[in-house]
């Protein structure tokens, strides 16, 4: 029991200072440092207020509680056994290491679009998923702020992938770092996306901050986290992302007309 206390503590501190240093990092740079810089890449032009930062880090704090003891239970218990996380690297080829990471987040895509629909019911939004979209002009620090319920919901990931995906400890934590590094970018609150993504064929793949923006704008629409693909699909993007997209890129580059051929 003590081990398993200690194994927590360690882990719980990890992901705590992974919460400070990337999403503080990503707030620093765009609302402290420079933030007349990056004035044209704000996609909402008014600035979210030092009671909801307080707001997010409270609930993030709360969540990164509850992320930590699914980590630990998954990893530092018996439980592990039922699971196909491997501690050998030589189990797998390595090339299977970054293969699993990617196969990792379109798994959680997946079940991040429909848990989040589902989060969206009428009876179970104010329970569940309201604290999350108290943040209508989100900054870095909403990327954890979860009620609790919701981190249970969105930490059962781990235990998904857990299962049904062989993976080294290591591509386990690449997986959560760069999981987390692309949900700071959604709650950004800032489009930093190069002119030419639009043209590109990822652009009608992958997900920007400008698509979570307006889902936390417009309380509905715009589900995935890294991909547009379940929303195209499905017919749940918001009408108007593309519109809004170009009109931010627009307010950047200054190049309406290049980007409206490429609609």
């Amino acid at each position: 029991m003590q081990q398993l206390t200690a194994h927590f503590l360690q882990t719980f501190l990890i992901t705590v200072l992974r919460y400070f240093i990337i999403a503080g990092a990503a707030f620093f740079i765009f609302y402290k440092l420079f933030l007349s810089r990056f004035s044209n890449n704000k996609i909402q032009k008014r600035l979210a207020q030092k009671t909801d930062f307080f707001r997010e880090i409270s609930y993030s704090i709360l969540s990164t509680l509850v992320f930590a003891t699914i980590g630990v239970l998954l990893i530092f218990t018996p439980l592990v056994k039922y699971t196909l996380l491997y501690k050998n690297i030589h189990a797998y080829p390595l090339w299977w290491m970054p293969v699993s990471v990617m196969l990792a987040l379109v798994i959680h895509d997946t079940y991040f679009y429909w848990m989040h629909r589902l989060l969206h019911n009428k009876r179970i939004f104010k329970h569940a998923h309201l604290v999350h979209h108290m943040s209508v002009n989100p900054s870095p620090w909403a990327s954890y702020s979860f009620h609790f319920l919701e981190s249970v919901i969105e930490g059962a990931i781990l235990v998904v992938v857990a299962l049904v995906l062989p993976m080294h400890l290591i591509s386990l934590l690449l997986f959560i770092i760069a999981g987390f590094v692309i949900n700071v970018y959604g709650h950004l609150g800032y489009e930093i996306m190069p002119r030419k993504f639009r043209e590109s064929f990822w652009f009608q793949v992958l997900n920007t901050s400008v698509h979570h923006n307006m889902h936390h704008s417009k309380f509905k629409g715009n589900y995935g986290l890294y991909f547009r693909v379940w929303d195209r699909l499905m017919k749940t993007e918001h009408p108007d992302y593309v519109k809004e997209y170009d009109r931010v890129q627009e307010q950047r580059f200054g190049e309406k007309e290049m980007l409206m051929k490429t609609a």
